[in-house]
């Protein structure tokens, strides 16, 4: 891969946006072993390199949604730290308001959209969202996420038909680690290369790996493009791999040690901390300065959190229906 395609500022961005992800995920890990943090909670170490290429090559209108693995993907968006983790603490100030905990993380404002628990659930989810975008004649591109074993789904083969049909502008990404929580892609599928599922479609279908950012980036902004053009979906097949187990309850005892040390030769992180280096864009005080700027950020977060409030009982009958202000209805 070649580096120079990318400006200073660009890598820049991928290491402090990666950093921020990892050391996130790392503090939740540390805080849900002392029970401050509650229920389900996927990490996304290893995979930062998809999220990172990703908004790299959006625009600030495009739209995100995602699966349950989503913590990186909200901070991505610019969710503020402190939300994300208010909202893992399941506090009122959380960007779910604490109702919706580490599986459903969301925020219309920074167009992010789940954070869905249902496997494969945010699949037709995403193609209508790409839709409302489509049908009001903007040229926003959605980007769906979802897991290798989510890709098992029927839901996906009704929605990759609708959204070839009507070449609806959303860029279908295949997050593919490996594992279906324990079980891996060999025991699932005799198609080991994922992206050919969108061949039968006659959707652009590639292969990306996913453990550098630069790659992530260029084939988004591929299918961005083709998207914005009017030429509908893209199905992109990112290969990349997490470091911990499908939740913090997985010990991950189906994988071996060889396995995982093999993949973290190719940790997305240390990969672009060592373009820094080489590139001289940064030096190991600067690089020593921004993980200082970044645990500045989650210790923060930490502190909101456990100075927020919980939700009043109440609550639990609030933002369960919309309740529509007609200007023609009148009491």
């Amino acid at each position: 891969m070649a580096t120079n395609k990318f400006t200073k500022e660009t890598y820049l961005g991928w290491y402090e946006q990666m950093l921020l992800m990892r050391r996130f995920e790392e503090k939740a890990a540390q805080l849900y072993g002392q029970q401050k943090i509650k229920g389900f909670c996927h990490l996304y170490i290893g995979q930062e390199a998809v999220v990172a290429g990703t908004m790299s090559a959006l625009k600030k209108e495009d739209r995100l949604i995602t699966a349950y693995r989503d913590h990186a993907h909200a901070l991505a968006c610019g969710i503020p730290a402190r939300e994300v983790m208010a909202e893992l603490y399941g506090k009122v100030t959380g960007c779910s308001k604490g109702k919706g905990g580490s599986m459903h993380m969301f925020s219309k404002e920074h167009n992010f959209f789940g954070g869905h628990g249902i496997v494969g659930g945010q699949i037709p989810l995403g193609a209508g969202i790409a839709f409302a975008d489509q049908y009001r004649g903007g040229d926003q591109v959605t980007v769906c996420y979802f897991g290798d074993g989510a890709a098992r789904q029927g839901a996906l083969h009704e929605t990759f038909n609708m959204a070839m049909l009507w070449k609806l502008p959303v860029i279908f990404v295949i997050e593919n680690n490996g594992y279906a929580m324990g079980t891996s892609v060999e025991r699932t599928t005799n198609v080991m290369e994922m992206y050919k599922i969108g061949e039968s479609y006659e959707m652009p279908s590639f292969a990306v790996d996913g453990m550098q950012a630069e790659t992530v980036h260029e084939a988004i902004a591929e299918a961005a493009t083709r998207a914005r053009a009017g030429e509908g979906p893209t199905l992109l097949e990112i290969r990349t791999y997490r470091y911990r187990g499908h939740s913090m309850s997985d010990p991950a005892k189906y994988r071996t040690k060889e396995e995982v040390e093999e993949y973290k030769k190719k940790d997305p992180l240390e990969m672009v901390k060592d373009t820094l280096l080489k590139k001289k864009i940064a030096s190991d005080s600067d690089l020593e300065a921004m993980e200082e700027k970044i645990m500045a950020i989650i210790n923060d977060s930490v502190e909101f959190s456990e100075n927020s409030p919980f939700p009043e009982p109440s609550a639990l009958y609030e933002d369960v229906y919309f309740e529509p202000n007609y200007p023609f209805i009148k009491e």
